[in-house]
C-alpha cells in the first residue's frame, strides 16, 4: 500500500483526494502512458501533443539545451497534457546539466574535495534552481555512488568519493537546496554503482559486495538519504548477488540487473529499507538491462518488480505495446499497475504540480531565467574551486612555480582533441604566458606521412616528429627548465576505461613524462583524480576535478603560490599503491 500522507509524499487532504479522483478517472491507456518517462529532444508541436495526447507520458526529460528552446517544449507539453508532467534532468554539477546558459558549478567529487557541507547545497542550489527557472521539476541528482574502485570508468569524478559519511553529507545539503526550489531529488543508481570496473551501459555490471559490506556503506547511504526524505529512487541496471541470493533470485544462473529485480526494489528497497516514494528505471536502452531477458518480457517485468517508470524506450511504440502485452498476460497486474501510477500521482502532488497546473505556473516566467548564471552562484563556484582543488604530491618542493627558477617550460596538454590550436591548449599556454612562462606546446597530432618519409621525401612535420623521438637529452635539457602536464580525459557512458591516451610513435613513449629524472615534471588532470597511477614519475600531482574557468582561474593562483592548496581528497589518488608515493 502507498503512503499518500507519509514521506516522502506528505501529502494533505486535498492532494489526496487529487490523487485518488485522478486514478479512478484513468483509462488502462492513460495509466500505461503515465509509466513512461521520455526522452525530450523538439520543440515540434505536434511530436510534443502525440507524447500527451496520444501517449500520455508521466514524464519527459531534456538533455541540455538552450532556456528558450527548452521553456517552448515545456509550454507546449505542460499545456497539453491533461495530467502535469514530470520534468526531469541531469542536475549533477550545475545549472549547465540542463540549460547551455546556467552556471557550470563543479563536479561532485569537487565539491566533495571542500569538506565543506555548504557546498553540497550549493551544488544542489545552483542546480535546482537554474533548472527550476525554465520549467524543470524533477533533478536525476545527487548521485550517491560511493567510488570505492579507481578502474570504474563512470563513477569517478560524478561522486562524493568513497566514504559512505561524506556522500551523505553533501547530498543531504544538495537534498535541503531542492526542497527550497521545488524539485523531487531522485538518489542513485541503487543499488550502487562505484564496486565493478564495468559500465552498465555496456552491461549488467556487479555489486559485488556482501550483505554485511552493503549494509555498512551503500545501505547505510540510502537508509539515510530516505529517512531524510529523497522523494524519488533511480535503480540501476546493477545486480547484487548476495542480496539476490538472500531472496533467492536468479536469472538463468546470472545475477539479473536491480531493474528487473523483485528482491533488489521490492524486497530491499522497499521492504528493508521501507521507501515509499517513487521508483524510476536507469535508462532502457543500457545494455544492462537489454541483457536481463528478452525485451518483451523485460518492460512490463521492471514494474512488476516494483519500479514505477520506465525511463526512455529503445522503440516507443513496441515498448508501450510490450507493456500493455504484460499486462495481458499477467506480468503486470492491475494491483501492481494502480499502484505505480499511484505513487507517479502521488510524487506530482507532493510537488504541487496540479495546484501549479490550475494556476498556469508550471513553466516560471520568462524573468526566472534571471537566476541563471547570477552573481551569488558564480561567487560559490570561485570558493568551491579555491576550497577544492587538491595537491596530492610534492616531492623536492616543486610547486610553487617560479618564473625566475623555471623560466622555459614544455606543455603537453592531453585530451581528446589532438589540433595544436584547441582550445584547452591555447587557454594553458596563455595563463602560463601570462606568468611569465616561455612556453612550448607539444603536437599531439602525429599524423605524418611514412610512405613519403620512406621514399625519401618527408614533409616538415615528418622531420619535427622524427627529430622528436631522436633527440638528445642533453638538447631536451638545455631547452626546458620544467615540463607541465595536463590531462582533461573525463567519464563519459560507454567507455570501458578512462586512463590517459598517450600519442607517441613506435612505442618510444615519446609524450609521457620519460624526462621526469631530468627536469622538474608535475601533473595537472581536470577531470580524472587517478591519473597518478600512470604517471609515478612525476615530482608534484594536482587534482582539480572541473575543468571550468573558475577551476583554471582558481588553479594557477595556487600553483604560482598566492593561495594555499585547501582541497582534501575524497578519494585514495595513488589507488593503493606505494609506488606512485615518490
Amino acid at each position: 500500500m502507498v503512503q499518500l500522507k507519509a514521506k516522502p509524499f506528505h501529502l494533505d487532504d486535498n492532494g489526496v483526494q487529487w490523487v485518488e479522483d485522478t486514478l479512478k478517472g484513468m483509462t488502462l491507456e492513460e495509466k500505461i502512458g503515465q509509466l513512461f518517462c521520455m526522452p525530450g529532444s523538439t520543440t515540434d508541436k505536434n511530436v510534443l501533443e502525440m507524447l500527451t495526447q496520444k501517449v500520455g507520458i508521466g514524464g519527459i526529460m531534456y538533455r541540455s539545451e538552450q532556456a528558450k528552446t527548452l521553456r517552448e517544449a515545456y509550454g507546449i507539453l505542460q499545456s497539453s497534457s491533461k495530467i502535469p508532467l514530470l520534468v526531469a534532468a541531469n542536475l549533477e554539477a550545475g545549472g549547465t546539466g540542463l540549460v547551455f546558459e546556467g552556471t557550470n558549478f563543479a563536479k561532485p567529487l569537487q565539491v566533495a574535495a571542500t569538506d565543506d557541507d555548504r557546498m553540497g547545497y550549493a551544488l544542489g542550489k545552483i542546480s535546482c534552481s537554474e533548472g527550476a527557472a525554465v520549467g524543470c521539476n524533477w533533478a536525476f541528482a545527487p548521485i550517491v555512488d560511493i567510488d570505492m574502485n579507481f578502474r570504474n570508468p563512470i563513477t569517478n569524478c560524478r561522486t562524493f568519493g568513497n566514504d559512505a559519511d561524506r556522500v551523505i553529507r553533501m547530498a543531504k545539503g544538495y537534498m535541503d537546496a531542492a526542497k527550497e526550489e521545488g524539485v523531487a531529488v531522485s538518489i542513485k543508481h541503487f543499488p550502487g554503482d562505484g564496486v565493478d570496473e564495468r559500465d552498465q551501459h555496456l552491461l549488467t555490471s556487479i555489486n559485488s559486495l556482501s550483505i554485511e559490506e552493503w549494509d555498512n556503506s551503500y545501505g547505510k547511504v540510502y537508509r539515510e538519504l530516505i529517512d531524510y526524505g529523497a522523494q524519488t529512487v533511480m535503480v540501476g541496471h546493477i545486480a547484487q548477488p548476495a542480496y539476490e541470493k538472500k531472496f533467492n533470485l536468479t536469472h538463468q544462473g546470472r545475477p539479473i540487473p536491480a531493474s528487473l529485480s523483485k528482491g533488489i526494489v521490492t524486497g530491499l528497497l522497499r521492504n528493508q529499507l521501507g521507501f515509499n516514494g517513487l521508483v524510476i528505471t536507469d535508462a532502457s536502452q543500457m545494455v544492462g538491462y537489454t541483457v536481463g531477458m528478452k525485451r518483451e518480457d523485460a518492460v512490463p517485468a521492471a514494474i512488476a518488480a516494483g519500479c514505477d517508470m520506465f525511463l526512455f524506450t529503445k522503440n516507443m511504440e513496441e515498448d508501450i505495446q510490450y507493456m500493455f502485452l504484460g499486462y495481458q498476460k499477467g506480468i503486470l497486474t492491475e494491483e501492481r499497475l494502480n499502484e505505480a501510477v499511484t505513487r507517479i500521482l502521488a510524487t506530482k502532488a507532493g510537488l504541487k504540480l496540479h495546484e501549479k497546473q490550475t494556476l498556469g505556473t508550471l513553466v516560471p516566467g520568462e524573468e526566472a531565467l534571471s537566476v541563471l548564471r547570477k552573481e551569488e552562484h558564480l561567487q560559490w563556484t570561485r570558493e568551491c574551486a579555491d576550497k577544492g582543488i587538491t595537491l596530492v604530491k610534492n616531492i623536492d618542493n616543486v610547486l610553487p612555480l617560479s618564473n625566475v627558477k623555471y623560466k622555459k617550460m614544455y606543455l603537453n596538454v592531453l585530451e581528446e582533441d589532438d589540433s595544436i590550436n584547441s582550445s584547452l591548449r591555447t587557454k594553458m599556454k596563455g595563463l602560463f604566458e601570462a606568468e611569465g612562462f616561455e612556453v612550448h606546446v607539444r603536437n599531439r597530432d602525429l599524423k605524418i606521412d611514412m610512405e613519403a618519409f620512406m621514399a625519401g621525401k618527408p614533409d616538415a612535420r615528418t622531420l619535427e616528429v622524427i627529430a622528436e623521438i631522436g633527440g638528445k637529452v642533453s638538447d631536451f635539457k638545455s631547452k626546458y627548465d620544467l615540463a607541465v602536464y595536463v590531462a582533461n580525459f573525463e567519464t563519459a557512458s560507454n567507455n570501458t576505461v578512462i586512463r590517459i591516451n598517450w600519442k607517441g610513435l613506435g612505442g618510444m613513449g615519446d609524450d609521457t613524462p620519460w624526462f621526469a629524472a631530468e627536469i622538474p615534471t608535475i601533473f595537472i588532470s581536470l577531470a580524472n583524480p587517478y591519473h597518478l597511477l600512470d604517471v609515478p614519475m612525476v615530482q608534484s600531482y594536482v587534482n582539480a576535478y572541473t575543468n571550468n574557468e573558475a577551476v583554471l582561474e582558481s588553479l594557477m593562483d595556487k600553483i604560482m603560490g598566492r593561495s594555499e592548496f585547501k582541497g582534501k581528497s575524497p578519494v585514495d589518488a595513488f589507488c593503493g599503491r606505494e609506488d606512485v608515493r615518490y
